[in-house]
């Protein structure tokens, strides 16, 4: 009776592990997305579906961290700026609202592809294969 109370009590610690995992992570990518939709205009170039470079690090850096320097902890850890992408979409608007002087609706998206970092991978436990995602995604407001 005692292995199999062990293994219960491991499973849910590690079932509970991994969606707080998974809560943080979409949390960052929400948070990434929203401060992405809150950069000027000018970040954004429509024509050639760009964005500023240094905007992409800094979203990457909040997204991971908290912070757009980048001086926080990983929220995750392993989670690195490499396992996030940021993507622009543009879609023609219409002569009214806030995309009127744009002539375009510029769309940020923050995605995240995270590996999992287990609680008992040192018991052996492989779990390289399995990926904490989320996606976000925001229109660009210019504030």
């Amino acid at each position: 009776m005692l292995p199999l109370l062990v293994m219960l009590i491991f499973g849910t610690f590690e079932g509970g592990y991994f969606l707080w995992s998974e809560h943080k992570v979409v949390k960052g990518v929400r948070d990434g997305a929203r401060y992405a939709a809150r950069q000027n205009f000018t970040d954004f170039i429509c024509s050639t579906n760009t964005i500023d470079p240094t905007v992409v690090d800094d979203v990457k850096n909040l997204t991971r961290t908290g912070t757009a320097d980048g001086s926080g902890n990983d929220a995750v850890p392993g989670w690195t700026n490499a396992d996030i992408s940021v993507t622009l979409s543009c879609d023609d608007a219409t002569d009214t609202g806030i995309y009127a002087k744009v002539g375009t609706a510029p769309r940020v998206k923050v995605s995240a592809s995270v590996v999992y970092p287990s609680l008992f991978s040192t018991l052996g436990f492989d779990t390289t294969s399995i990926h904490l995602n989320a996606s976000a995604q925001a229109a660009v407001m210019g504030i």
